[in-house]
């Protein structure tokens, strides 16, 4: 089993990044670990990153800064293979080869392009509009058996598979005959949806994901607010004047109410229905205070961390150069492959 993840540098890490995707980060390279049969590869998205307007020395600093969030999370580089795309130029190679077997019609109806180019789609980059291409790379070149994928992020995994078996079939003599037993040079990842992956939403708006791209700082528990910060966002975070009900169910209505129990539920590790049993009947003038507690005391070793981690560059430059040392290592095969597949000589 080896899984693959990577995240943007782009802002701070905040609650929904910890509770939907790094927790379970952490989670599976304590279960591979444990089992000596795996290995994960967490990378940081630099490269994706330049497929919108981006400010250089911000992207530096942030790709530095996520490092340590990282770590501070539980990412351990001892463990589990922790490194930025940009020093592994293997991902941009791969996504040249791919881009080749790539086809319009799949990448124009990825909807992260349409979203994030809005009206203006003419005026987008060439990268943004190829940026699934890229992605396909980033797993397709490690020989992912499983990738983290979030509900929203299902279909590009479809089109890592699609681009992959097609360059198999395409490429790989016999490959596409299902009476030989012939391998591709590309293993066709699975998604792995964690059970405890938690949606986090905005605390300005149940009906929106909490975002580092909103513009409101109140939205969003960022893992550097410090406790005064943490504790005045949770009071201030939209609500109604109903108490909690007894059961989920009193909260189809109610998407404010139903996120700030899903975060309770999800920093307390247990069931959305164990807090209403709890909680149930009571104001949130009872419940954003026990929330702001159970937050603080969860999230505070992390930032702590994070703030002693994050101004110590000689330790994150040399965590991000080992990492890419060893996914340059494991990349190397793959990538031979690809090239020989197209009958490209290689030096």
């Amino acid at each position: 089993m080896r899984v693959v993840s990577g995240i943007q540098p782009t802002g701070s890490l905040h609650l929904g990044n910890y509770l939907g995707a790094i927790r379970n980060w952490v989670r599976m390279q304590e279960e591979i670990t444990a089992s000596g049969n795996g290995q994960c590869l967490f990378f940081l998205a630099d490269l994706h990153a330049i497929s919108m307007p981006h400010d250089p020395a911000e992207l530096k600093s942030a790709t530095l800064e996520m490092t340590a969030a990282l770590v501070a999370c539980g990412v351990d580089p001892q463990r589990s293979i922790l490194f930025n795309q940009a020093q592994v130029p293997a991902h941009a190679e791969l996504q040249w080869l791919l881009t080749g077997t790539a086809r319009m019609g799949w990448l124009s109806r990825m909807t992260q392009f349409k979203d994030k180019s809005g009206k203006n789609r003419e005026g987008a980059s060439v990268a943004l509009f190829t940026y699934p291409v890229l992605q396909a790379a980033d797993v397709l070149l490690y020989q992912a058996t499983h990738v983290p994928v979030g509900e929203d992020q299902k279909q590009h995994l479809e089109l890592a598979r699609d681009i992959a078996q097609k360059f198999n079939v395409d490429f790989v003599p016999g490959y596409a005959d299902q009476n030989q037993d012939v391998a591709g040079v590309f293993t066709l990842p699975d998604p792995y949806i964690p059970p405890s992956a938690a949606r986090i939403m905005s605390l300005r708006d149940g009906s929106a994901k909490m975002s580092k791209s909103d513009p409101s700082d109140m939205s969003r528990i960022n893992l550097t607010d410090d406790e005064d910060l943490m504790a005045k966002k949770v009071k201030k975070a939209k609500t109604d004047p109903e108490p909690l009900p007894g059961e989920l169910a009193g909260l189809a209505d109610r998407p404010e109410a139903l996120n700030l129990v899903t975060i309770f539920a999800a920093l307390a590790d247990i069931e959305a229905e164990q807090v209403l049993a709890q909680y149930g009947g009571q104001g949130f003038g009872a419940f954003k205070p026990a929330l702001a507690e159970l937050m603080v005391s969860t999230l505070g070793p992390i930032r702590s961390r994070f703030v002693e981690l994050k101004s110590d560059r000689e330790s994150l430059d040399a965590i991000l150069a080992r990492g890419a040392a060893q996914a340059r290592e494991i990349a190397s095969p793959t990538l031979k492959a690809a090239y020989d597949a197209l009958g490209l000589i290689r030096g």
